[in-house]
């Protein structure tokens, strides 16, 4: 049996991506080693400059570790949006595939054969994955593609329009994989706000909801990546309502200056943002998680000063900062922009907002009896098992340490009640006192 290294960059739909192509690639045994293996297969990120960088650093390091006749073959949305630029300075390459190809990439490589680039959107249907990094989790994508009109973004350009996946083809992926034993599902996509609105019907997320409550088994889900512009006050309900969904809502804000969400051509008003965050977190257990963009063309110390005082006193559960990238292809490209070493130091300067937001947020669990899934060995070694709440999203919320249990013979992908002790940044520290 041959061997396969599969190295996924970027986000968690990539990584969907990437689960895909294992999927169709049983034959190969699957390896934790690039100097070992017979193919070697990237899937890049294009999304940002520090993204683009990282992918083909990868992709040079990765050439020089591997073995004589390995195949290396750069597929994902840095090779789609880079086609022809990538293959004319990357001799190193053997294979070049579209984010189109992910279910047949089996078929490229029977036949050494480059992608010809002509589907811009893969949209999966029923296609079996292999699911990684967890035997209780799996992310679930919903849609490709994206309507909005951003002005920093990229993604229309080499991802294309909305196109949202058949709900009956997530239900059967849904009602597979609690058969294999997973139980917590995070639902995603570029705008997973505007699933099914592609195909005429307003507020799909909440027909989804429907379906996935009905499955047995589904124990626990969340959505991710909700736009202000599409987000409704309807489905903040539903999703306060549900019996299966967490009260968690990941909606990325860019902003919060008027003057800022009208440059960023963000389609949402202060005052709307304002008032679905203030939904959300008025609902009882709530988690709030955010992403804002410093450094932005056009954005005044008054702005920034703004959107630092928003985030100072809303009381977000986890804020995530980037600095602005310039991107080819988008309308803040040909704008003025700002020194570098400005948006450094804003980046530097909001950073101790994000920390701080973290930490009260970990703090406030202190003393509590709350529910866990046990991740296994973690981070920490192997002195500690690893465990998330039940409600948070896979790694990106945080991890609990457990240091001691009341139970013997804890499985990984078990739920657990556990005692909160300790804050030790960057983690918390608790007790295992019941399986349930």
């Amino acid at each position: 049996m041959q061997t396969l290294y599969l190295m996924s960059l970027g986000c968690n739909k990539n990584l969907v991506d990437s689960e895909i192509m294992l999927g169709r690639l049983k034959n190969y045994k699957i390896i934790d080693d690039a100097s070992k293996a017979d193919v070697i297969i990237i899937n890049t990120c294009g999304f940002i400059q520090s993204a683009k960088q990282e992918s083909i650093r990868a992709i040079l390091e990765l050439d020089q570790m591997r073995k004589n006749g390995a195949l290396l073959i750069v597929t994902g949305c840095l090779m789609q949006r880079y086609a022809k630029e990538l293959m004319a300075t990357l001799p190193e390459v053997d294979l070049f595939a579209g984010v189109g190809d992910y279910a047949k990439i089996d078929e490229l490589i029977a036949k050494r054969q480059n992608s010809d680039f002509s589907a811009p959107t893969f949209l999966q249907t029923r296609d079996e994955r292999v699911i990684t990094g967890s035997n209780y989790h799996a992310f679930i994508k919903i849609s490709e593609g994206c309507n909005q009109k951003c002005a920093f973004c990229a993604i229309p350009s080499f991802k294309g329009r909305l196109k949202s996946r058949s709900l009956d083809d997530i239900i059967v992926e849904v009602k597979n994989l609690v058969k294999r034993g997973y139980y917590d599902f995070s639902f995603i996509g570029q705008d997973t706000s505007s699933y099914l609105l592609d195909q005429g019907q307003k507020n799909g997320l909440i027909s989804l909801i429907d379906e996935i409550e009905r499955i047995p088994g589904v124990k626990i889900a969340r959505i991710l990546y909700l736009y202000p512009s599409s987000t409704s006050p309807e489905l903040i309900e539903r999703i306060a309502q549900s019996k299966v969904f967490a009260n968690y809502f990941d909606m990325p804000i860019q902003h919060i200056s008027t003057n800022m969400l009208k440059i960023m051509r963000r389609n949402s008003s202060q005052s709307t943002i304002k008032s679905l965050l203030a939904q959300m977190r008025a609902i009882k257990n709530s988690f709030l998680r955010t992403g804002v963009i410093v450094g932005h063309p056009g954005e005044s110390q008054a702005d920034f000063n703004e959107l630092c005082e928003f985030l100072e006193n809303f009381n977000f559960d986890r804020i995530t900062a980037f600095a602005y990238s310039r991107e080819n292809d988008t309308p803040a490209y040909d704008m003025p922009q700002l020194p570098s070493k400005t948006i450094n130091a804003r980046l530097k300067s909001i950073s101790k907002i994000t920390q701080k937001a973290t930490q009260t947020s970990f703090k406030n669990l202190l003393g509590k009896r709350v529910k866990i899934a046990l991740n296994g060995p973690s981070s920490e070694g192997e002195f500690f098992y690893g465990a998330k709440l039940l409600e948070w999203d896979r790694e990106i919320d945080g991890e609990i340490l457990i240091n001691d249990s009341q139970i013997l013979d804890l499985k990984a992908g078990g739920i657990y009640e556990c005692q909160i002790s300790e804050f030790l940044a960057p983690n918390l520290i608790g007790q295992i006192t019941a399986s349930l």
